[in-house]
């Protein structure tokens, strides 16, 4: 399953999730890397809105949360066909469908040079 969109700012919502402990052992533990304390925004073309809603019925690799927080499905997933990463979809209400949030071992936007609107592409590993 592959995912096309462009690299878009986000709130820093997924820099703070990732930084808490229990979300980034669990990260290192259940997908085999440490992750970089961030996520890539991805805006989804249309056509690939409707993968997002059959992955997020998939067997996924579960993030159990900490009381008060939410919850995520995570996929074993490669960037730009070179690095592995993850792909990180959180169980909250409301969440916009055409958004995908990936995390690596580094900082994405640095290593590939990446900018908002730059195109980029995801292939889930199943």
């Amino acid at each position: 399953m592959h995912f096309k969109g462009t690299v878009f700012s986000g709130k820093g919502e997924g820099t703070r999730f990732i930084e808490l402990p229990w979300v980034k052992s669990q990260i290192a533990e259940k997908l085999g890397f440490v992750p970089y304390p961030g996520t890539l925004n991805i805006k989804l073309t249309k056509d690939k809105v409707s993968l997002k809603k059959m992955l997020e019925k998939a067997k996924a690799i579960e993030i159990s949360s900490a009381q008060g927080f939410c919850r995520g499905k995570c996929f074993k997933a490669c960037f730009l066909d070179n690095l592995n990463c993850a792909v990180i979809i959180p169980k909250i209400k409301n969440y916009p469908e055409d958004i995908l949030e990936v995390v690596a071992s580094v900082n994405l936007r640095k290593s590939f040079q990446l900018k908002d609107g730059s195109v980029v592409k995801v292939k889930i590993l199943f």
